[in-house]
């Protein structure tokens, strides 16, 4: 896997190739503020090297997104006391920047950002035996 792809906005941010505000770093992963941020602190993990879904990772690479979360969530708890921290990661077509990116933001009750079900969730929930054994007989 290539460090940096052609024409990737992600691999040019991780690559610090534009200008961005970096809040953390290491040699997997750099983490910098979102420019359209939810609340203040929201903060983008990017890895390094060009990956596009969380499935594509190495381990290596994995564990350092998630070990940058716990150092995001513990700053930005520390320095604006939400009351709580979403970490999100959009795949597929509604990843954005088609650049594997993990979000990291604070939290207030009144924010106004809010999990909408889909219209078929109730649909979901109905089989979730089925589901189960759909994904046991796959990871097996």
């Amino acid at each position: 896997m290539n460090d940096i792809k052609d024409g990737c906005l992600g691999c040019r941010l991780a690559h610090k190739l534009l200008d961005t505000y970096t809040v953390y770093e290491d040699e997997s992963v750099t983490c910098l503020l979102d420019i359209a941020p939810l609340n203040e602190g929201h903060v983008l993990i990017l890895p390094k090297k060009h990956y596009v879904d969380v499935d594509e990772m190495d381990e290596i690479t994995a564990n350092a997104v998630m070990k940058a979360s716990a150092v995001i969530a513990k700053a930005l708890k520390k320095q604006f006391h939400p009351d709580g921290i979403s970490v999100i990661q959009n795949g597929g077509k509604f990843n954005e920047l088609n650049h594997y990116h993990m979000h990291v933001f604070p939290r207030y009750e009144e924010d106004g950002f809010a999990w909408v079900e889909p219209v078929d969730a109730a649909l979901a929930k109905d089989r979730l035996a089925e589901t189960k054994d759909k994904l046991i007989k796959y990871l097996r």
